[in-house]
């Protein structure tokens, strides 16, 4: 990661520092004091608890120096109205530093692995450096790019979103070169009123873009396909439906551990392999072959790269606990990946049972969508046990699609779904387990697995 003393820092953000502190440098930035590291930058943010109470410990753990609004103490920091900001602002300033590609990534689905596909595909060429777990926010992202080797050579920044404006102001510290939208769903639908508005939230990551940049679609979205109509930038779609996709997915065979199809590009055809299961992944697949292919990267390394790949902790972790099937996708989800998801369960061999906590930010959408889900869930799940307020409506679309009212449960307690699953689970059993971060399903599952004692 890049050096960068507080009097550079300063100039970024507009902020004030003690002269006899100017040369003091920091390597990265953290937002914890639990976690921060020996000559990282503290930032006191203003949350439901103020940063500024945790400067002391900051300081005691090894932190180089302070983004702060006011000063406790004689310790080397930079002053600022709005620690928020300035942390964008340095990390404007360092991105322009650096001076390396960017990659953005967003979406409503698949964006987190999908920026991790593009990262392995890059990195095959190039020095990459991409944003962690959960980093796609403004806090993390800014840190993420804080964090960053000085000797990279492309950075691959996934952006999230749940109100208006909030990708235009991490696109204007990114400023990326290459822009990916993976999809338009209906996650953070209750803020943003309507698909459209997804849309146009989504699409705010244009408007940080260097010119000549490059956007890359899902041409398989309907939303999507119609913005090469609508103006004049250099679009590249994507996808297995459209025939008329620059990067066009197909022959795709789903073996267990295993999943195999054809690119087309141009003149080029080949073929991909990925040890995954779930013929979504084939888009998201796409979307970084298209990325690779874009920035001059050989198709052999390409199909290397992708041959390589696994995903991320915590999504679609598939593994063998108390003689079943355990599929853990706990990340996060939405009314789309819920469908994916239980796509994969109804493909594995065994009893189905289909574990599924609320799907979050819905809005006036959130009734509907979840009897719509325990309507999928109906076609793909033997047992289906729903957990959080909402978990009734996924009840109801289950019974509706046919389940016995005895194998569809919903449960607002944890205690209480997990005694469920130790009852009804039996060795044999697929068992999936998903819903929205905030319903903390790995929780579940870990309490599930834990032995009697």
């Amino acid at each position: 990661m890049g050096v960068i003393t507080l009097r550079q820092a300063a100039e970024w953000c507009g902020g004030l520092i003690d002269p006899k502190y100017a040369d003091v440098a920091f390597l990265g930035a953290n937002n914890d004091s639990r976690k921060i590291e020996s000559g990282q930058l503290f930032i006191a943010l203003q949350g439901e608890r103020d940063g500024h109470d945790f400067i002391p410990a900051a300081l005691e753990k090894g932190a180089a120096a302070v983004l702060c609004s006011r000063k406790v103490g004689d310790y080397p920091a930079i002053i600022v109205e709005d620690t928020r900001k300035a942390l964008g602002d340095i990390a404007r300033g360092e991105r322009r530093r650096i001076g390396m590609k960017v990659v953005g990534v967003t979406g409503s689905v698949g964006k987190s692995t999908t920026k991790e596909m593009i990262s392995a595909v890059l990195a095959k060429t190039y020095r990459v450096s991409k944003t962690p777990a959960n980093h796609n926010n403004d806090i993390g992202m800014p840190m993420a790019v804080l964090g960053m080797s000085e000797d990279t050579q492309v950075a691959v920044l996934e952006m999230g979103m749940n109100h208006f404006r909030e990708i235009a102001y991490l696109a204007s510290i990114a400023q990326p070169d290459v822009a990916v939208i993976t999809n338009i769903g209906t996650m953070h639908i209750e803020h943003l009123g309507s698909q459209q508005g997804i849309l146009q939230a989504k699409l705010e990551i244009l408007e940080g873009m260097k010119e000549g940049g490059k956007v890359i679609l899902n041409g398989d979205d309907s939303l999507l396909w119609n913005l090469h109509r609508q103006n004049d930038l250099c679009i590249t779609y994507f996808g297995v439906q459209n025939p008329e996709c620059d990067y066009l997915g197909s022959d795709i065979v789903q073996i267990p551990d295993l999943l195999r199809f054809n690119v087309k590009c141009g003149h080029l055809t080949f073929p991909v392999e990925l040890s995954l299961e779930g013929i979504h992944y084939v888009s998201d697949a796409l979307a970084a072959i298209g990325v690779g292919v874009e920035m001059g990267m050989n198709p052999a390394k390409i199909q290397e790269a992708l041959s390589q790949f696994r995903n991320m902790a915590g999504r679609q972790e598939i593994f063998e606990a108390k003689g079943c099937t355990i599929i853990k996708d706990c990340y996060n989800a939405g009314p789309e990946s819920m469908a994916a998801a239980l796509a994969v369960l109804g493909n594995k061999p065994g009893r189905h049972v289909a574990v599924l906590g609320d799907m979050l930010e819905l809005g006036v959408c959130t009734q509907a969508e979840h009897y719509r889900v325990g309507r999928i869930a109906a076609e793909k799940a033997d047992l289906i046990l729903a957990y959080g307020p909402n978990s009734s409506r996924v009840v109801n679309g289950a019974i509706t699609g046919g389940v016995p009212e005895s194998k569809a449960k919903g449960f607002e307690n944890r205690d209480e779904i997990v005694s469920a699953m130790k009852r009804m689970v039996k060795p044999g059993d697929v068992v999936l387990v998903k819903g929205s971060r905030g319903m903390h399903m790995e929780l579940i599952l870990e309490q599930f697995l834990k032995e009697e004692t």
